[in-house]
């Protein structure tokens, strides 16, 4: 599966000039069956006063749908959305037919209140696309692996992130070990630039089941990466490798 991975500098609160920036960026790397956008791509990471939020099929979703179908490929991408009178950080995964998966993210950021803002979601989500089993996540919930365990259910895993330069070890030490632990590409996509209390550096990255970086994008500059994602590979791993079916079984 030919993926790409957008990571992008986020204007606060600015829908449009968001979503252009991103029309941009797949305009001039074509051909991709995925493209992955950052947590909050459409506004930034709010949780904060003027928190900007819309309706479960509000305008990003719609936008999200429209992209999806015209140009024949998945997108996938976080949104803050408000459905009976509840906040969800939701991701959203969008077929190319227009049909849309979404998570709703677990594990809520209270070290800045995101948990005042928003309710957790409860159900664990992996999407069939492109011959693959896609397991979907957000940001911080990549500290918690217990969640994320491999059941033999996925196959990749993605990361949208807001995740700041100040913790970006954390970042990067983290996805190596979740793609390790589970025998699973995994895909973190994050922000540069700034917001009202974060400055961002990127560290947007594509690594195969043994943690190796099969592409990734430069630090501190809007930037796309692509890779190929080889099931076939991927299998072979867990074929002469079966570290799985030594680990242990846990029921959430």
């Amino acid at each position: 599966m030919e993926i790409a991975l957008l990571q992008t500098d986020i204007a606060w609160g600015d829908k449009k000039v968001n979503l252009e920036q991103v029309e941009q960026l797949m305009n001039q790397h074509p051909g991709a069956q995925l493209y992955v956008l950052p947590e909050m791509f459409a506004t930034g990471f709010m949780v904060g006063e003027g928190v900007v939020v819309e309706p479960a099929d509000g305008d990003v979703h719609r936008w999200m749908v429209q992209t999806a179908t015209q140009k024949g490929c998945a997108v996938a991408g976080s949104v803050a959305v408000e459905v009976d009178g509840r906040r969800h950080n939701r991701f959203y995964f969008v077929m190319p037919d227009g049909v849309t998966w979404h998570y709703d993210k677990r594990h809520l950021f209270t070290y800045a209140g995101e948990d005042r803002l928003y309710t957790k979601g409860e159900d664990r989500v992996v999407v069939r696309y492109g011959g693959m089993r896609i397991l979907l996540q957000v940001c911080y919930d990549l500290r918690f692996p217990v969640f994320s365990r491999n059941r033999g259910d996925y196959d990749v895993a993605i990361y949208v992130a807001n995740w700041p330069t100040a913790r970006l070890f954390a970042w990067q030490t983290l996805l190596r070990a979740r793609a390790i632990e589970n025998q699973c590409f995994v895909l973190g996509v994050n922000r540069v630039g700034n917001d009202p209390a974060n400055a961002y550096s990127g560290g947007t990255v594509a690594l195969d089941p043994q943690g190796q970086t099969l592409a990734e994008c430069r630090a501190n500059e809007v930037d796309v990466a692509r890779a190929t994602l080889s099931l076939e590979a991927l299998e072979q791993l867990r074929r002469s490798f079966p570290v799985m079916r030594d680990g242990d079984v846990f029921i959430l």
